[in-house]
């Protein structure tokens, strides 16, 4: 689907090659729907995860939907989120049901829907960090650009959803430049590292066990290691990538199928992968805490769907911690961040208002080309009969009034012709249109 300059007069608006003339079809709505740490228990939230390689299949899938005009899905720890142009949401919520093979009975009390007003909203909210477990953290901006990228590059990103997060990437840029929304931020790794110095005495004399390389892994290796653990090692299906990371803070790299030998040797272990089953089972672990003769063992578990089999957590002598169990330590710091997030609402609530606007100019698109493409009809039909006149040998000046004359009446014809039929209220409203719309001056 291509984009063509708009005509001139149309500002701040996209005409798109091949949209109807005809206001009779209006323009999809943008709806947001989703489940995230607000509305849903982990146990529900990684049922519906999509995980990163499968998420262009997902799109495509999605995409094959008749109510679906465009599409994107942003899935994280926290949230798994559909942006859409649709004409209504019902058809998404039953997709994201069968794609997942979820009843839709046991996710639809979970899911919230957002129709425009409130979906710009909450897609600016989401961006700025307003909406996240750790009110202002930067994370969550890259994991929506990563999305959107994702979306674009699947063809599912059409002009309403491109224009809606170009804004929502702005008005995040807006908010952490204009608040304090990200000062003294309080984060899931410092979270990991509290909750861990509540169990050992010293992080400095432990063995520290990352499981995956990704961001969270990355922030969370920085916490732990500025502490100076006594070792640390990750691991990682890759183990390039594995390697990169363990040397950064000195360490060993081991790769995933390792970890039941190397498990036992650790007093910390921090997950956070993008396996669709966990990778530490019951079995494991208790091997592992026997081995260990029953010393206590920290166990992070960052990951939706999660990395560790929730029974783990039931043991003696293991100490797991989930990210909605994070979240409880970082909400301390909510209260000192308050009036910065008011002030983002602010910022939010305005721009939310200009994007609306943009969306009605866009809705005029559709008439001003209806216009335009009648005006140049008419205009082609008066140079060809005024060429046809010229070639009989009738005189220039003579063709080129007559070309004025009924170039002028044709133009004209329509809307006098309106206003001549029009009674009443409606005569008043058409008046008041054409003197505005011509700039007209009717007073003595």
């Amino acid at each position: 689907m291509g984009i063509i300059k708009p005509p001139a007069g149309v500002h701040d608006a996209d005409v798109i090659i091949g949209a109807p003339i005809s206001r009779a079809t209006p323009l999809p709505v943008i709806f947001t729907l989703g489940i995230n740490h607000h509305s849903a228990p982990l146990a529900i939230r990684e049922r519906v995860a999509f995980h990163a390689e499968k998420l262009n299949h997902a799109l495509a899938d999605l995409a094959g939907q008749t109510a679906v005009k465009e599409a994107a899905i942003l899935s994280t720890c926290n949230r798994t989120e559909i942006y859409c142009a649709a004409e209504t949401p019902e058809a998404v919520i039953d997709w994201l049901a069968a794609y997942h093979q979820v009843p839709r009975g046991e996710i639809a009390p979970y899911v919230y829907t957002h129709e425009q007003p409130e979906a710009i909203r909450h897609a600016f909210r989401v961006a700025s960090g307003l909406d996240s477990m750790v009110i202002g953290e930067p994370q969550i901006l890259g994991q929506m650009k990563d999305a959107i990228r994702l979306a674009e590059e699947s063809g599912t990103l059409g002009t309403q959803l491109h224009k809606l997060f170009q804004r929502a990437f702005s008005v995040a840029k807006e908010v952490r430049s204009s608040t304090a929304i990200g000062a003294n931020i309080v984060s899931m790794a410092a979270a990991g590292v509290h909750l861990a110095e509540r169990i050992f005495e010293s992080i400095g004399e432990q063995r520290v066990l990352f499981i995956g390389a990704g961001e969270m892994i990355e922030l969370c290796a920085a916490h732990f290691c500025a502490n100076q653990p006594r070792q640390v090692t990750v691991a990682n299906r890759t183990i390039e990538r594995g390697r990169a990371l363990a040397e950064r803070y000195h360490g060993t790299a081991i790769r995933l199928d390792e970890l039941a030998e190397y498990l036992p040797q650790h007093d910390i272990v921090v997950s956070c992968t993008a396996s669709p089953l966990p990778i530490i089972g019951l079995g494991m672990v208790e091997r592992a805490i026997k081995a260990r003769r029953h010393r206590p063992m920290f166990m992070i578990d960052l990951a939706v769907p999660r990395d560790i089999e929730e029974e783990v957590g039931q043991l003696d002598d293991i100490f797991l911690y989930t990210v909605d169990d994070l979240a409880q330590v970082v909400e301390s710091g909510l209260e000192s961040r308050q009036a910065a997030v008011i002030e983002a609402e602010d910022i939010i609530a305005g721009r939310v208002r200009d994007f609306l606007g943009w969306l009605q100019a866009r809705d005029t698109v559709p008439v001003i080309r209806a216009l335009r493409d009648t005006a140049e009809r008419a205009r082609r039909h008066e140079v060809e009969h005024a060429l046809k006149l010229l070639a009989k040998g009738e005189a220039p000046e003579k063709v080129l009034e007559s070309l004025s004359q009924r170039l002028t009446n044709k133009l004209l014809h329509a809307p006098t012709q309106s206003l001549n039929l029009a009674e009443g209220e409606e005569r008043s409203q058409l008046q008041n249109a054409a003197a505005r719309l011509f700039h007209l001056h009717t007073g003595e």
